[in-house]
């Protein structure tokens, strides 16, 4: 508000003092100008009736000579204040025209608006900086899952897509500079319902002042930030950001995954996708023979060091070497787009490619060319745009890199459901065969799409009916979670993932266990699952039906017919 006030004083200092000085000068001419009455009397007129025949005349309004005829003096007077007056007003209504297009008073009551709104937010939102393909996934699922978010982008056109968003919650968004802390307050970093901040800019330093900004002012908040290179993670993390992600090594874990426990990734495929999409089949990458990458980039090195440490032969094909360093093994100068370069590389017995250049083009050119010379080659494919989508469906690759939604994706589950992390940790311990028992679970739990997933935690909240019959001295089960509070002899389309009391966490908890106040579950399955159990945690009669098969009557009326009806005789 006083960046507005400023402009507006500073633009209109001059056409205020201007008109307030016509103003003056023009009822001081009134006023010493003698006049005379109706009867022919002298007459001075005061300043009153002079301030108030100004007020209307310089308007233009013009209600006629008051309160008496004026003298031919006062008439040539009022001439002349009259022209002069409306030249100044069309300067000052000019300023003030020039002042609402200026681009700096717009900025700043965009900024007051902004500030204004997200002041009056009452549930707990997150501070999203950048609004790009990642930060645009981000906001989908955050809002898909009944979440609040605030936008800061540089960019104004990026700003104007988040206005068109068919989004399920509105979403404040500022054009500004995220790595300037007057910003992030008028963000909401102040704010006591601020969860957290994520910094999705594709600059390594704008993320890096951002996570120093929300530590040095919020200390308490989470942070979480997108980085691409191992010296700013490990800036980031010397002063306490919670989480760092990195697409690419992140993928590269993934592909580690996919190679000694292929249930176990597709497992992760499915819980940390979108409910909407179908449930994938699992992929092998294979082990014996020799891969080749195309592209020795940031994700093209987290790729290779992974295939190294899997123990398979790779050469590498990479255009400009000189600037991205040489790779211990093999390396052909090339783009990959090129037959030649692909059979110097050994494409025609290869039994792997990746296309993981930074342009969408030449990996589509990589793989159509490869699949030409080689079409059982495993292929695993980066793309850069969404707006190439439909293109890389189209070559049909193996394994897809998109660093936008694999960011999106990793962030939304440590926004949403925490305990999901934490599961993907721990179930990295179990061998494959216990990953493809659980993978046919949920299979046969969701049938088609892959699972939504949810938590759950006992307390007064989140779950007052439950807590109560535990407080009455009544025990509660997961089973009694799992019955379907329609019809208690039916279990929910729903898997029980995990159990957490206090620091211990238990997989796949069974359905005997003791629930206490406190304990946090992780489920996944089908999206009424998830309605029909916050039914029974939330009323008591429902959850009496799942305990004993009958639930008490509500009213008066009924628990009178109910008494009647158990009479003998």
């Amino acid at each position: 508000m006083d960046n507005i006030f400023f402009i507006v004083m500073r633009r209109m200092r001059a056409p205020l003092i201007t008109l307030i000085s016509v103003y003056a000068i023009a009822i001081l001419g009134l006023v010493l100008i003698p006049g005379q009455d109706a009867a022919g009397n002298p007459y001075t007129m005061d300043f009153f009736h002079a301030f108030y025949f100004v007020s209307f005349m310089a308007s233009t309004i013009g209600f006629g000579e008051i309160p008496f005829e004026f003298t031919d003096g006062q008439r040539l007077w009022v001439t002349i204040t009259i022209y002069t007056t409306v030249v100044v007003w069309l300067y000052s209504i000019g300023t003030i025209i020039s002042l609402v297009q200026d681009q700096s008073f717009k900025q700043a009551l965009r900024e007051q608006r902004f500030a204004s709104r997200v002041r009056r937010l009452r549930d707990t939102f997150y501070i999203i900086c950048g609004y790009g393909e990642t930060g645009r996934a981000l906001v989908r699922a955050l809002t898909d899952h009944d979440q609040l978010a605030v936008v800061l982008e540089e960019k104004w056109d990026r700003i104007n897509t988040l206005r068109m968003e068919n989004l399920r919650q509105f979403v404040p968004g500022l054009c500004g500079n995220a790595g300037d802390p007057d910003h992030m307050l008028k963000a909401g970093l102040g704010h006591p319902r601020c969860a957290g901040v994520v910094a999705l800019s594709n600059s390594n330093e704008l993320n890096l002042k951002v996570a120093i900004t929300t530590k040095l002012l919020r200390n308490e908040i989470r942070v979480i930030c997108r980085a691409d290179s191992h010296d700013v993670e490990d800036n980031m993390a010397s002063f306490g950001t919670d989480h760092i992600v990195d697409p690419f090594d992140l993928f590269s874990l993934y592909l580690a995954t996919a190679f000694q426990a292929p249930c176990l990734y597709l497992i992760q495929e499915w819980l940390s996708g979108y409910s909407r999409d179908q449930l994938e089949e699992p992929v092998y990458p294979p082990r014996e023979g020799c891969w080749i990458v195309c592209g020795y980039g940031r994700f093209g090195k987290a790729v290779y060091k992974r295939l190294m440490d899997e123990g398979i032969e790779t050469t590498v094909i990479e255009m400009s070497p000189e600037k991205t360093g040489k790779p211990p093994g093999l390396c052909i100068k090339g783009r990959g787009t090129e037959a030649v370069t692909l059979k110097e590389a050994g494409v025609e017995t290869a039994v792997g490619l990746v296309a993981g250049t930074d342009d969408d083009v030449n990996n589509l050119s990589i793989i159509m060319t490869a699949r030409e010379l080689n079409p059982e080659l495993f292929v695993i494919a980066r793309q850069n745009h969404q707006e190439n989508k439909a293109l890389f469906e189209a070559v049909n690759e193996d394994m897809l890199m998109h660093p936008s939604f694999i960011i999106a994706n990793r962030i939304r589950m440590l926004l949403s459901t925490p305990l999901l992390s934490d599961f993907l940790g721990l179930a990295l311990f179990n061998d494959d065969a216990w990953a493809c028992e659980l993978a046919s679970t949920i299979a046969a739990v969701v049938e088609v799409e892959a699972p939504i997933v949810w938590e759950v935690e006992i307390d007064t909240a989140t779950a007052p009916a439950l807590c109560s019959a535990i407080a009455a001295g009544n025990t509660i089960t997961l089973k009694d979670m799992l019955l379907s509070p329609r019809d208690r002899e039916q279990l929910l389309s729903c898997v029980a993932l995990m159990h957490v009391r206090d620091e211990t966490r238990v997989l796949l908890p069974e359905q005997d266990l003791v629930l206490k106040p406190g304990d946090r579950l992780l489920f996944c399955g089908k999206p009424t699952a998830d309605s029909k159990m916050r039914w029974g945690m939330l009323n008591e009669n429902v959850l009496s039906y799942i305990k004993t098969g009958e639930a008490p009557p509500e009213g008066a009326l009924w628990r009178m017919l109910r008494r009647i009806h158990r009479r003998p005789g």
